[in-house]
């Protein structure tokens, strides 16, 4: 993993550049932008290695919301949050079930898995999920979440992955993590 920028910035709607600008008069839906960072992944290994650094910033209450396309590595990613986290079971894509719950095996944060990808409303189809229930003991995960996830709570970790498209061998990920509200105010999102 290399830190390609690490000060405050916005993350711009395409998600591949980001801007440098003050944090503090930054929003994002409704959030200001704390924290913001961007890291090159050059393997699935090493995105499941990011999964477990992160792991170490998360605490119960946290949302994250996985942006990518298909094959980006969003399950991957959260796979190595599971690991991190201590939790049961085989972390894999929740797409036919839509979300899978791991319980910690160390006392930590239970991990709910989401993947929005089939839901089209808004927060009023994911009621059925209890994610507002689920979030102030467990560690939230919702891939494909835009649009969907947002007014569950102004603090969340926005996680997006720019991947090579096309007929390529080419592993490599641009990781962009940008920390929305008060909770991440300060965080070190660089993972070093």
């Amino acid at each position: 993993m290399e830190a390609a920028h690490t000060e405050a910035a916005h993350t711009e709607a395409s998600h591949t550049e980001a801007a440098h600008t003050d944090a503090a008069h930054t929003e994002t839906a409704g959030a200001p932008v704390a924290a913001t960072a961007r890291l090159t992944v050059h393997s699935p290994d090493e995105m499941q290695e990011l999964g477990r650094a992160l792991a170490g910033l998360l605490r119960p209450g946290d949302l994250v919301m996985l942006t990518g396309e298909l094959g980006a590595g969003k399950t991957t990613l959260t796979r190595g949050l599971g690991e991190g986290l201590g939790v049961r079971g085989a972390v894999t894509s929740p797409t036919f079930v839509i979300a899978r719950v791991h319980p910690s095996l160390v006392d930590g944060p239970t991990l709910v898995h989401v993947d929005a990808y089939r839901l089209n409303g808004g927060l009023d189809e994911m009621e059925d999920l209890d994610l507002d229930v689920s979030l102030p003991d467990s560690v939230v995960v919702v891939e494909w979440g835009d649009g969907k996830v947002e007014e569950l709570t102004d603090d969340r970790l926005h996680v997006v992955i720019d991947r090579v498209v096309g007929a390529t061998d080419d592993d490599r990920r641009e990781v962009t993590l940008t920390g929305l509200g008060a909770r991440w105010e300060g965080a070190d999102l660089a993972l070093r």
